[in-house]
């Protein structure tokens, strides 16, 4: 069995809106390899907690919780968007859901989930590779990953992203309104003293503004297979 440090990963890190997820899966496909989606996991920790009825103020269980819980991605047979098994249930509709993602940032402030989801993320380093996509993949998870990229679109291109997939989904949202999300969350997101969201040290930069899908696919495809 290979060492896991010895399996190569490849980390996609960038803002929300990026279209880090689609092209992660993609990737990942092509190449064969495990996918994370690091974003899903304090989700799916929230959801657990839920489901087994803890109260996310005490650290202790929701702690235990991630600890033990159980999450795995699955590719979707129709090439549709990755599912996310938690303790064996497709919860993937869940997660979506405005009460997992406060559940999620609930959670993402105690150190020792943190920790604990720092160990998960590690545990999906396994052979034949890793394509581990989020905002500190490649600083603090996978510092020592062989490819590092960073994508980034203008705040304009990824409020319209997310306008269209929120839209698809039934949901009323304005254009406006999302752009200064966007723009809110990214100042928060620089400036954090916990792991900013920076390119990592050698990541290449791929900006996806105007840029077709497969085109940014190709361009990040080319860090790994140059």
């Amino acid at each position: 069995m290979a060492h896991p440090t010895v399996v190569p990963v490849l980390t996609i890190d960038g803002p929300s809106g990026s279209g880090k997820g689609t092209i992660s899966r993609l990737v990942a496909e092509q190449l064969g390899w495990h996918l994370l989606d690091s974003g899903a996991l304090y989700r799916a920790v929230g959801y657990a907690a839920g489901e087994q009825g803890i109260d996310l103020s005490d650290v202790d269980a929701v702690t235990r919780c991630a600890q033990a819980v159980k999450i795995r991605f699955q590719a979707s047979p129709d090439g549709g968007e990755t599912h996310v098994l938690v303790n064996g249930h497709d919860a993937t509709d869940e997660l979506r859901t405005e009460t997992a993602g406060a559940a999620a940032s609930a959670i993402a402030v105690i150190p020792s989930v943190r920790q604990a989801l720092v160990d998960l993320q590690l545990a999906f380093r396994k052979a034949p590779g890793l394509v581990a996509d989020g905002r500190d993949m490649g600083t603090v998870i996978f510092p020592d990953a062989a490819h590092k990229v960073f994508l980034t679109a203008s705040a304009v291109e990824r409020a319209k992203r997310r306008y269209k997939q929120l839209k698809d989904k039934g949901l009323s949202v304005t254009l406006a309104g999302l752009q200064r999300e966007i723009e809110a969350r990214d100042e928060r997101d620089a400036s954090r003293a916990v792991a900013p969201l920076k390119p990592a040290e050698g990541a290449v930069v791929v900006d996806t503004t105007g840029m077709p899908i497969e085109v940014v696919v190709a361009k990040v495809f080319a860090v790994v297979r140059p």
